[in-house]
């Protein structure tokens, strides 16, 4: 940890670059004590770590402080000098008695209340949503901000992310999502954003990257985004998705391949408005491709051209797969706004401007055409290339 009080209450905080000859002499004539559970602490004056302090062994401290690395300490350290170079009000390893969490830095920035969370290492989910949980209710706007090191680029547009990756997605004031990290030993900020997942664990996204003195607060805050998602991509990982789903087809997946090859259907044979890119799917576990089939098999296959669909039989049949566990819904504990079923009315959207649905109000859609199922390999090739002829600009644009 990088701060502790004297026995006279003075408060020695790390976060500044104290030359090591000043602290040694603060420690000729002090004694140091963890601001939380107020024992003993040591300061640590090594020449190959970073400056801080440390708790005995036998601290009962260990909740906060135990197994803290040098990177999480020095990222900290430099996100703190960071923040009071730009003259915002900031406290490094503020604790709250009242919701017993310390954040890593407390600021405040436009009257608002933030608590910064630098994450080097794997937190349990639970853990994570609880501490989020408990920033929110008591006004603080959680700032969690993940170790570079765990962004696993795959190639120039796609990248890997799991659950714990997602759990770091905010928003900023106009919707956009993005994951922010930074790398100390780069003194580099990385936002990862536009987050489209055609994958479990896959997602085409933006990795923009910031020297740490370019980018002021309201660039991470606020960061914005002009990519445009590369569709004719899109469609190959869409492609390879399908042929590895019937290559190797696990546990969770098996029930959506019986359950289309009952109702007659082909994965490889699926229309081209099925699989679709939408914004928000990345709130939905589930690939795109099985739910918008789910979807499809639910409410559009039985309706013909003048037929009514409500939204409360959308979320019906929604709700209704999440219980079967058909689709999984991922847990984004700092988007408490945002609805899963946001992506379903994206995507029925994008229908509505292809000229298969006509939308009736605020709680209603008119069929106005079906979507027809190819019969072969040639008759789905040619329903593509003419969809896409079509249909990119609406696809592509924001």
């Amino acid at each position: 940890m990088l701060t502790a009080h004297t026995r006279s209450g003075k408060k020695i905080n790390l976060g500044y670059n104290y030359k090591k000859e000043t602290l040694l002499y603060f420690r000729s004539k002090e004694e140091f004590f963890c601001p939380i559970c107020g024992e003993s602490v040591s300061l640590k004056l090594g020449d190959q770590r970073i400056f801080h302090f440390a708790h005995k062994q036998s601290s009962s401290c260990s909740e906060f402080y135990e197994n803290e690395t040098i990177t999480h300490m020095e990222g900290k350290r430099q996100l703190y000098q960071w923040l009071i170079r730009q003259r915002i009000p900031s406290v490094l390893e503020f604790y709250d008695k009242e919701i017993g969490q310390r954040p890593d830095i407390l600021f405040k920035f436009k009257e608002k209340k933030y608590a910064l969370e630098y994450q080097c290492s794997s937190l349990p989910e639970n853990a994570f949503i609880k501490r989020t949980k408990t920033y929110l209710k008591n006004e603080y706007h959680p700032l969690w901000i993940l170790s570079s090191n765990h962004i696993h680029q795959k190639k120039l547009d796609i990248i890997s992310l799991s659950n714990f990756h997602y759990l770091f997605l905010r928003a900023t004031s106009s919707g956009n999502l993005y994951i922010p990290s930074y790398c100390p030993e780069k003194h580099l900020f990385q936002l990862v954003g536009s987050i489209t997942s055609y994958s479990i664990k896959n997602a085409f996204a933006q990795t923009s990257q910031y020297p740490l003195n370019d980018l002021k607060i309201e660039g991470l805050l606020e960061p914005i985004s002009e990519h445009h998602l590369n569709l004719s991509s899109w469609m190959s990982e869409i492609e390879n998705f399908k042929f590895n789903l019937t290559r190797h087809p696990v546990k969770i997946q098996n029930p959506f391949l019986n359950e289309i090859y009952t109702k007659n259907l082909n994965l490889f044979l699926l229309p081209p408005e099925i699989g679709l890119p939408v914004p928000h799917s990345l709130t939905i576990q589930t690939a795109p491709i099985i739910w918008q089939t789910y979807l499809f098999l639910d409410v559009l296959a039985g309706k013909n051209p003048n037929d009514l669909i409500t939204l409360q039989e959308i979320k019906a049949h929604f709700n209704k797969r999440i219980r079967r566990k058909d689709i999984i819904i991922r847990n984004l504990p700092q988007l408490v706004q945002v609805t899963p079923l946001l992506a379903e009315m994206e995507y029925l959207q994008h229908l509505v401007r292809f000229g298969i649905l006509i939308r009736k109000g605020n709680t209603e859609f008119q069929v106005q055409r079906k979507i027809t199922i190819p019969r072969s390999n040639r008759e789905r090739e040619e329903a593509k290339t003419l969809f896409y002829q079509k249909n990119t600009r609406i696809l592509t644009e924001k």
